[in-house]
């Protein structure tokens, strides 16, 4: 099996396509799979590293705006087309298969131009111009969430698979739990909430947890935080933090009940000992908290493309999983009354929990390759 797959500038798009490449060179040892990206996304990081080929063009999303900048991006974006076609001439695959995002516009097209048979997986619940542009004449859209099927074409042969995740549920018990809180210098009496924004962290995000620290360090206060946090603050924003809070004469390393870190690199670790995430609500990161059954409070990122951050954070909402606050709405007495409301109700928590955990699709990567297969007419 001779497969490219087209994946650029985020994980969210990256990590789906690396999670496929890896189903078929399980399956299928003996298949080849070439990922084509841009020259600037994360693709150029995290493909090579997990062993990949990386095949590059200029493609660039479309901006509605009319500047000089934008109409250039606009011919290098058609003239990607040509580039990839060049690739696949190259390599002659028997599928491409797009991960969302701009460069599945330059690549599928291209692969249909030269009738080469293209799938595509969309993460989001809602889905994006890419995938809806592609989707009348893709032999499947994959998609990661049920509502996303509502919203594409009734021509188009969509099928539900999930969405493929590095970060997995990891089954422990109550005393794993209790007891890898302690490794971790945390209370196992006490709720750990895991705050994140992503691998770069979120400004927003950040500002909230900043005043929350402040508040509950004000000198001469009494009050007192009566939950425990592991906060990362992403690796840019850490060394702006950390002298924020110096000169608050707070040690960023020494914080009653608070962790601060740029990065987690045992997320997956710390998303199974967590009572609950509060977040960004790119659909990678929904599917992680999904298959773990966490109980979560989204802050979507206000400037995704078409908002779909919301639409995903929406649809947990929507079944009782988790609560929603607006980014524009977001203060730290928001985040931390939220906070306190949910962690004092156990019973809350665990039913959050359980709703976020029936909503995840199990056995991912093997509904995916049994589309695959389907496609390329293989037993």
């Amino acid at each position: 099996m001779r497969v490219i797959i087209a994946a650029a500038g985020t994980g969210g798009h990256i990590n789906p396509g690396l999670a496929i490449a890896n189903k078929i060179m399980q399956e299928e040892p003996k298949s080849e799979v070439l990922f084509i990206g841009t020259p600037r996304g994360l693709e150029n990081d995290l493909v090579p590293r997990a062993g990949y080929k990386l095949k590059t063009i200029n493609a660039y999303g479309i901006s509605r705006s009319f500047t000089l900048k934008n109409i250039k991006r606009l011919f290098k974006t058609i003239h990607s087309i040509s580039e990839s076609k060049k690739i696949i001439k190259e390599f002659k695959p028997d599928l491409v298969i797009g991960t969302g995002g701009y460069i599945c516009i330059s690549v599928c097209i291209a692969a249909q131009r030269m009738h080469v048979k293209y799938m595509i997986h969309e993460s989001n619940v809602l889905p994006g111009i890419a995938t809806k542009i592609l989707a009348k004449d893709a032999e499947k859209i994959m998609v990661g969430f049920k509502d996303a099927k509502k919203r594409l074409s009734e021509d188009a042969n969509v099928v539900i698979t999930g969405t493929p995740t590095k970060n997995k549920n990891l089954n422990y018990d109550l005393d794993q739990i209790e007891q890898k809180k302690y490794e971790e210098g945390f209370d196992k009496n006490l709720p750990l909430i895991l705050v994140f924004g992503g691998s770069q962290g979120a400004q927003s995000i950040n500002k909230a947890m900043v005043d929350i620290i402040k508040k509950y360090n004000e000198k001469g206060s009494n009050q007192k935080i009566n939950y425990q946090i592991i906060w990362a603050t992403g690796p840019k924003q850490y060394e702006i933090i950390k002298d924020e809070l110096n000169k608050e004469d707070l040690n960023i390393d020494n914080i009653d009940r608070i962790k601060v870190v740029p990065y987690i690199y045992n997320m997956e670790e710390i998303l199974n000992i967590s009572d609950l995430i509060v977040s960004r609500s790119g659909a990678m990161t929904i599917t992680e908290i999904e298959k773990i059954g966490k109980p979560a409070i989204f802050i979507p990122f206000p400037h995704a493309a078409e908002n779909h951050q919301e639409y995903n954070a929406r649809a947990l909402e929507k079944e009782g999983a988790a609560k929603v606050i607006l980014d524009k709405e977001l203060t730290s007495q928001i985040l931390d009354d939220f906070i306190i409301k949910l962690t004092k109700d156990k019973n809350t928590l665990q039913e959050m929990g359980k709703k976020s955990k029936a909503l995840s699709i199990n056995d991912v990567e093997d509904k995916i390759y049994v589309e695959i297969k389907d496609v390329l007419k293989i037993k």
